[in-house]
């Protein structure tokens, strides 16, 4: 039998360097989005730097009820992709290579026309993968059965695309019942963020928490110098 990694997350908007390393990590990585949307956390917002520090940049949805998954969460205002760009535009416009990714960023927000949370994050995500040159296979946990509490539907995930090793965040520590994935002869492995290189980043102090487009707008090219990508 062959080996097959698989890392299975909800859908955040324009994550951070972390996200896209553990995509490039495995040989298919699943968006995870037919669960429980939850407030104030990454799936509609992330940090930029800006002259005054770290600022949020957010996209407004509509939350009717705690059980809404984020595959059903819509935007709440239609004008939120140019007031994002804006933003993007006002705090990134002296970084060294935002004229040079300034029409694919513009271009995306421009032509994303959906109404659903979850479709904006993956144009995004699937996009900014080409543009890192990651070609790991990506799928969608709406094109699987899904059954159990949350970790016996991870298995499920797994054991559907034939996976032998299951890649995590470490955050999943906290929830993850792991004597299931030995039981199922599938492999836990834990994604390991300690380590990454600072690069010239604009407003010191320097955060590495901050979303992807800090690091393509600071370092151009040479953006996976920075990640864990092989």
């Amino acid at each position: 039998m062959s080996l097959k990694k698989v890392a299975i997350l909800q859908s955040n908007y324009i994550p951070w360097k972390g996200y896209f390393d553990i995509i490039g990590s495995v040989d298919e990585f699943i968006f995870y989005d037919e669960v429980q949307y939850t407030k104030n956390d990454w799936r509609n917002r992330n940090k930029i730097k800006t002259p005054t520090g770290i600022q949020w940049i957010t996209i407004p949805v509509f939350q009717k009820n705690l059980n809404q998954k984020i595959s059903e969460t819509k935007v709440s205002n239609h004008k939120w992709n140019t007031k994002n760009w804006n933003t993007l535009k006002a705090n990134y416009s002296q970084a060294p290579f935002f004229k040079t990714y300034s029409p694919f960023f513009e271009e995306i927000y421009n032509s994303l026309e959906t109404p659903f949370l979850s479709e904006i994050n993956q144009a995004f995500i699937k996009r900014i993968c080409k543009l890192l040159n990651i070609k790991t296979k990506i799928r969608n946990s709406k094109e699987y059965e899904l059954k159990g509490d949350p970790t016996e539907k991870l298995i499920d995930l797994c054991r559907q695309t034939n996976a032998t090793h299951y890649l995590s965040g470490p955050a999943a520590k906290n929830y993850l019942k792991e004597f299931l994935f030995e039981e199922e002869r599938i492999t836990l492995e834990w994604m390991n963020y300690q380590g990454y290189p600072e690069y010239s980043q604009l407003y010191p102090p320097f955060e590495h928490s901050v979303s992807i487009v800090d690091l393509l707008f600071n370092t151009g090219a040479l953006a996976r110098d920075f990640m864990k990508l092989k």
